[in-house]
């Protein structure tokens, strides 16, 4: 093994010496290990561990006690041996005494998680020897060397939320919108090794991809929607439902798979007092489920794949008196087809997707749970945002508690490019200001500060329109056919893995075949003002140059209005190439004939502190 002062004189020459990005100690190390490499790949050494999960959960919608058995088969695949597991126990975020950064009122606390058996490998292991603090869990094991297995099975219960919902609870009388809702073993990888980050209501989440067998026990009349896909259908649901329900898997067209003279007749389900829906999931980070006796169920699919003519069913499953969400099964539809033709021009992954009419603003695997709106560009943008996060941070696995614009900014562009595709007069302008006006702040903190390290404010500017203005300025930098390129590279290496800041940096560098640190640095790694302002205005033998200021080092695209005397106008356009020797003004020449009388800097999706230098009169 080479020494470390040379893996890194090599990691310079490797990278080129433009390379300017501060890489963290532990990512040198896992580069050392050969387990990520500089190239953007994963390393010749990468690993990452897996389990297969088999859940049976009986649900009480009236009383909200949730009982379940979680057998798990965990398969560790690193070069260490273990001898502790740690699980996650997502639901103590509502457990009396927990350290929580959400305002969870009082009377919605109760005893968090019962753990009433647990066995390994099929021994009963003392419940006493399990060390529980708040969302963390971990206990002793026998030695598990790497490529072998471990059976876990965990008897328990809690009760689920009726109040302050943060991401999983009831939703109304009879709805109920279930997360988080099992012990899982956290993550073991090569950065960190395990996830011991608690979970506190504010940042998300860093699951493993497993396997997942799940069946929900519930009674009559209701119906359940879930991550996977529904292996019982005929068993579970009405005759005419589950026919309905076939239709839309192969239709272009909405069907009302649960209409409202189903829910009058209470043929939803089979009749029987319980009904037990069994899901499959194959792949996946997470499972969520979700349960009604009086929602409607519009669906209807399309191809996303014109190659090999797979189809994703999209749902849309509602209170009646929402009516915004009529028009949420037709947003769905188009969120998925330009996800798959589009942007990101990637098949969309799953075989359908459930938007379910809950109480917050939350993706999970094949779910979403989201709240009605008031007008209908926000239910778009909320629909398409949600969505989005199909790719990132579930097909791409990426660490959300960590790094959270890694899914969060990605969703943002998503919202911002395909809203005005669903709706063309929709200028979605989410985030510019919060942008523009904090940087140069006491809040404005470098994007990769670690999401548990920023407050509200800089959380939000950091996790969602920083980024995607990054991501969104590197594509006009790029030009479409090279982005699409480039992202691909990124995408076709690590989804299905666990790709870190630099894993994105690097693949997006080798996919594009440029070397784009310049950018990733002061963009990602660096504080600084987002401001620019006109200069000057000069006359030309051939017409004008208009000089552009940048006032600190954050490289933005240039949009120029021009105003002539006759009373016409042009635009301008110029990408952060501009920038890239790090100059501060940037001229932009027109040739014309005609008499500028006034030039005025700016667009919706460039922010800029003080837009007070922006409109140049010329006298």
């Amino acid at each position: 093994m080479k020494s470390l002062k040379l893996f890194l004189i090599l990691l310079f020459v490797a990278l080129g010496a433009n390379a300017q990005l501060p890489v963290e100690s532990v990512f040198l190390k896992a580069y050392e290990n050969g387990t990520r490499d500089v190239s953007g790949m994963p390393g010749k050494n990468y690993w990452q561990n897996t389990a297969n999960y088999d859940i049976k959960i009986d649900f009480n919608p009236l009383t909200r006690e949730l009982k379940g058995v979680v057998e798990i088969q965990y398969t560790n695949n690193s070069p260490q041996v273990l001898e502790e597991l740690w699980f996650k126990l997502y639901p103590n975020l509502y457990k009396k005494g927990v350290a929580r950064k959400s305002k969870l009122n009082e009377r919605d606390l109760g005893e968090g998680v019962q753990i009433t058996s647990i066995l390994v490998n099929n021994k009963v292991k003392d419940i006493a020897s399990l060390i529980i603090d708040g969302t963390n869990m971990h206990t002793a094991i026998p030695a598990l060397e790497s490529g072998k297995s471990i059976n876990i099975k965990i008897v328990y219960s809690f009760i689920s939320n009726k109040g302050s919902h943060q991401r999983t609870g009831q939703v109304d009388d009879g709805a109920h919108f279930i997360a988080y809702f099992f012990p899982r073993v956290a993550v073991y990888d090569d950065v960190d090794g395990w996830n011991k980050i608690p979970y506190s209501g504010a940042e998300e989440f860093y699951n493993d991809f497993c396997n997942f067998k799940v069946a929900i026990t519930v009674p009559k009349n209701y119906g359940v929607w879930a991550t996977g896909d529904l292996t019982n259908g005929t068993e579970v649901l009405n005759k005419n439902v589950y026919q309905k329900l076939q239709l839309a898997e192969k239709s272009d067209q909405t069907i009302d798979v649960i209409d409202s003279l189903d829910l009058v007749k209470n043929q939803v389900t089979t009749q029987k007092p319980f009904n037990t829906f069994k899901f499959d999931a194959k792949n996946v980070v997470d499972f969520a489920f979700a349960t009604s006796n009086h929602y409607l169920w519009k669906s209807n699919s399309l191809v996303v794949d014109p190659i090999t003519k797979r189809r994703t069913r999209v749902d849309a499953v509602f209170n009646a008196q929402h009516k915004d969400y009529y028009e949420v099964i037709d947003f769905s539809r188009k969120t998925v087809h330009a996800m798959s033709y589009d942007f990101p021009k990637w098949p969309y992954p799953y075989n359908h997707i459930t938007v379910f009419d809950g109480l917050d603003q939350m993706e999970y695997p094949m779910m979403v749970n989201d709240n009605p709106t008031d007008n209908r560009v926000d239910a778009i943008t909320l629909t398409d945002h949600e969505i989005f996060h199909t790719m990132f941070p579930f097909y791409m696995g990426t660490n959300e508690t960590k790094y959270g614009w890694m899914d969060e900014g990605w969703a943002t562009i998503g919202e911002w490019l395909i809203s005005p595709m669903i709706d063309p007069t929709i200028v979605d302008d989410y985030g510019v200001a919060p942008t523009a006006a904090s940087s140069g702040s006491k809040d404005d903190m470098p994007i990769v500060t670690l999401t548990t390290e920023l407050n509200a404010r800089s959380s939000f500017t950091n996790n969602y329109p920083k980024p995607g203005f990054g991501y969104l300025f590197i594509k006009d930098y790029l030009g479409e056919e090279l982005f699409t390129k480039a992202l691909h590279h990124y995408i076709k290496s690590w989804n299905g893995k666990h790709p870190m800041p630099y894993d994105f940096f690097y693949s997006m560098n080798a996919g594009a075949g440029k070397n784009m640190d310049w950018f990733w640095k002061r963009w990602f790694f660096e504080g600084g003002v987002t401001d620019m302002a006109i200069k000057a205005v000069n006359k030309t033998a051939n017409g004008y140059a208009i000089d552009v200021f940048n006032k600190s080092n954050k490289p933005l695209p240039i949009d120029l209005t021009i105003t002539f005397s006759d009373g016409t106008t042009d635009k301008i356009h110029q990408t952060i190439g501009v920038w890239e020797k790090g100059d501060q003004i940037a001229t932009s020449t027109i040739i014309t004939n005609k008499v500028i009388t006034k030039v005025v800097l700016g667009s919706s999706h460039v922010p800029d502190k003080d837009k007070s230098d922006n409109t140049f009169v010329v006298k």
